[in-house]
């Protein structure tokens, strides 16, 4: 059996968005800037792609601007907020994605403004006090701050993050790359001036994602050189990758509680079969509260041994497909800059077992077997 438990990172295709896809590889080739027939054709189907969008999460269709992915709509927001709107102070996390940590750290190390960082406790809370503290004490402020991190699976109050920031005049970002596609989003009814997601995280492809900008921030583009996408991203559109966000988007919000109440068993399932299975095995961050993690996310924490180190090595090896790692023990160290932040043990392994809608039961107890006989062999 070979199974794959790594959808935080990817997911697999949906065969529905590939065949909504099809005829954009095929037939309709037309570049959608041009005003033939052939073109008119193309822009018509981007444009029901992004009313598709819109009306899932509540926006107006001039509010979305298709992107290359999460990672480009951070750096957008980032970038484009800080440097038009002149503003010389940013706050976020030691746990965000480095989508956002590396972006902002490069703007600091620029000069652009200085970085501030909101404590949280060992697992993961974000202090939403301190963040008010932050914001109060300093002229208005960029803030990124994630709605669920995509290694242990927390969830952050965006809602109460909102409302801090509005009070502040503060820009908001938050990083949904994680939850669009497994949660609702109603952008009318959120602080947020900026949202992001990504298709390649609920079943659709690689290298498309789009923006949500409320219409009052007016920033410059991150890439410049066309006037597509309203003047907002520069470059020939995606336009296949356009197609399949917005189907496997529908497909989602179609089908999100019959998805999510299978996949939340199987997390529970894994919980479970785990803690009988391996002694002293713990969960980092909240990735085993069904209330405040995501329902796809579950980040194990294995007990000191001498198999940490090839904990992925040799479940690859039995064709069981996790990410994972341990917590920096060094400088030169290359772990998870999650798990250090939270004072996680180093000498303890950690795997994130991510779950989707095609996943089963059989093959969480297949996954979980194949650890455990690590662990009777070596034991804690």
């Amino acid at each position: 059996m070979a199974v794959y438990f790594d959808n935080a990172a990817t997911t697999p295709l949906d065969p529905e968005v590939l065949d909504a896809m099809l005829p954009f590889l095929r037939e309709h080739y037309g570049n959608p800037s041009s005003i033939h027939g052939h073109g008119r054709k193309v822009r018509a189907a981007i444009e029901n792609a992004r009313k598709t969008i819109a009306h899932l999460i509540n926006a107006a269709p001039a509010e979305i601007s298709f992107t290359s992915g999460g990672t480009e709509g951070d750096n957008y927001a980032a970038f484009g907020s800080i440097r038009t709107l002149g503003l010389k102070h940013a706050v976020t996390s030691k746990l965000e994605h480095h989508a956002v940590l590396h972006t902002l750290q490069a703007l600091e190390k620029t000069g652009d403004i200085t970085l501030s960082y909101v404590r949280h406790d060992q697992q993961g809370r974000l202090d939403l006090e301190h963040l008010d503290e932050l914001l109060g004490a300093n002229g208005r402020s960029f803030v990124s701050l994630m709605h669920a991190n995509n290694e242990i699976g927390n969830l952050n109050d965006i809602v109460a993050i909102g409302d801090i920031c509005q009070r502040h005049q503060a820009i908001f970002h938050t990083d949904t790359v994680q939850t669009m596609g497994h949660y609702r989003h109603d952008v009318q009814k959120l602080k947020n001036h900026f949202l992001v997601g990504s298709a390649h995280k609920f079943h659709g492809p690689k290298g498309v994602g789009f923006l949500y900008r409320r219409p009052e921030v007016h920033v410059s583009p991150l890439i410049h050189g066309g006037s597509q996408e309203r003047n907002v991203r520069a470059g020939t559109e995606n336009v296949y990758g356009i197609i399949g966000l917005a189907k496997a988007l529908e497909i989602a919000y179609r089908d999100m509680d019959t998805h999510q109440q299978h996949i939340q068993g199987l997390k529970d399932r894994f919980i479970a079969r785990l803690t009988s299975e391996i002694e002293d095995v713990q969960f980092n961050g909240l990735s085993a509260h069904a209330d405040q993690s995501l329902y796809t996310v579950l980040n194990v924490s294995l007990p000191p041994s001498g198999m940490s180190e090839m904990l992925l090595f040799n479940l690859d090896i039995s064709r069981v497909s996790v990410s994972g790692g341990s917590a920096c023990s060094s400088g030169a160290d290359a772990g998870s800059h999650v798990l250090t932040a939270l004072g996680c043990d180093p000498q303890r392994g950690a795997i994130r077992f991510s779950m989707s809608k095609y996943n089963t039961a059989e093959e969480v107890d297949y996954a979980v077997e194949q650890l455990a006989k690590m662990y009777r062999k070596v034991p804690a």
